[in-house]
């Protein structure tokens, strides 16, 4: 008998072994210490565990509570008894009622690009990286694929595939010289990059706006993060930064955070219709039969019309207080920003030790580790929310530093003469 083959890995986009043997310890860990798989139910703000324990959770990234907010509920009752179904179950190339094509249409008023709707912004990144690598969204040129280092799993799980249409290489978080030197040797080059990143802190947008301009640099970008809670009818960072909103910026963001519905909004400029029958063919997940289904599609619709009224400015004011509030208090690498996230530090050793006397105090805080972070920058992630309270803030700040958070420097006192 022959002796039988063994696969030996090439590991150049990922490596299970690395990712699975070093980010089970810590989610054991979690799992061990209650801060991980926890059941409950949500009642006016606050989850009520079988055992009585009740805890308010300081990691939803539902910025502005709108996925609470009444019309949004509403607003996906209705559209299910309207459209009378949950989700015809057929690729919309083939057959589809008219929910998906009246939300594209409202969210393309809304932020003034051509919009496509997909279930998520994985299923959207999915799709749409490798039309981008074989040059079908773009110029016609195949480009080199630099992925950020730090860019979401969501895009970045998309490197194989790209690979196979053209060159794939990962860059240094933000790394503007390393681009300017790719700009120079390639034809074209594609950047992939969170506009808006799960650990706080935004995109160089204008800066990477003037490789765009020079290079004609294409920038593809996830501000799932920043819609809603930023800018002018909640259009995000990326739209109120770049002066760039053409065929070199491809936008996705995720209708599930801020927004408070459901699905993905991608967003599109300067691409003629045609664009959308390339990508309801041929980008993978956005032409199989997983669409947002009618409820999804209602609440989106709902969030639309608060986001073209004065609530939702209110909103973003007291999301703003909070923030304030929070940094005033506890001291984090993002004190200052206007981003909703903060990443309290954390050792390796003590994250999830730290997590759970936060737990005790009422408050839930995620302990990020390896592989969400990089190995040593261990933390809490704390989203912080219009709709929670100072009281909740400050005692939730109390318990941070009691667990080892450094607490922020005082103001200084003001000069007297």
């Amino acid at each position: 008998m022959s002796e039988r083959k063994t696969i030996t890995p090439t590991h150049r986009y990922r490596d299970n072994d690395r990712l699975i043997g070093i980010g089970n310890t810590f989610w054991n860990m979690s799992y061990e210490h209650g801060v991980a798989g926890i059941v409950g139910d949500l009642e006016d703000g606050v989850f009520h565990m079988p055992d009585g324990h009740e805890f308010v959770n300081f990691t939803v990234c539902s910025y502005l509570d709108l996925d609470t907010h009444p019309k949004v509920i509403d607003g996906a009752v209705a559209s299910l008894r309207r459209f009378g179904v949950l989700d015809h179950c057929i690729p919309r190339t083939r057959v589809q009622t008219p929910v998906l094509l009246e939300l594209e249409e409202s969210l393309g008023e809304l932020f003034g690009a051509m919009v496509i709707s997909a279930i998520s912004t994985a299923a959207a990144s999915t799709g749409l990286l490798p039309l981008v690598a074989s040059g079908h969204l773009g110029n016609g040129t195949r480009p080199l694929m630099v992925f950020d280092k730090n860019a979401h799993v969501s895009m970045a799980n998309a490197k194989p595939s790209c690979a196979d249409e053209t060159e794939v290489v990962t860059c240094r978080h933000h790394d503007l010289d390393f681009l300017k030197d790719m700009c120079r040797s390639y034809e074209r080059v594609c950047y992939v990059v969170d506009g808006s990143d799960s650990l706080g802190g935004y995109a160089p947008v204008d800066e990477l706006a003037e490789l765009q301009e020079k290079y004609n640099l294409l920038v593809f970008y996830d501000d799932s993060h920043s819609l809603s809670a930023y800018g002018e009818r909640g259009i995000g960072y990326v739209r109120s930064h770049s002066p760039v909103l053409d065929e070199r910026t491809i936008t996705v963001a995720t209708l599930s955070k801020g927004f408070g519905a459901g699905g993905t909004a991608i967003l599109l400029d300067g691409y003629a219709q045609d664009t959308r029958r390339l990508i309801e063919r041929f980008a993978g997940p956005l032409g199989y039969s997983q669409k947002m289904n009618a409820a999804a599609v209602g609440a989106a619709l709902a969030s639309a019309e608060i986001h073209r009224t004065d609530e939702l400015t209110r909103l973003q004011g007291r999301l703003r207080s909070r923030i304030a509030l929070f940094d005033s208090l506890v001291a984090t690498a993002q004190s200052g920003s206007s981003y909703p996230i903060r990443v309290v530090p954390m050792s390796d050793e003590t994250v999830v030790d730290a997590a759970k006397q936060v737990f005790a105090a009422g408050f839930y805080t995620s302990p990020v580790f390896f592989p969400i972070v990089a190995r040593g920058t261990a933390g809490l992630r704390v989203m912080l929310r219009a709709g929670q309270t100072e009281k909740q803030i400050t005692r939730l700040c109390s318990a941070l530093v009691e667990a080892g958070a450094r607490p922020a420097a005082p103001l200084p006192e003001p000069v007297t003469r």
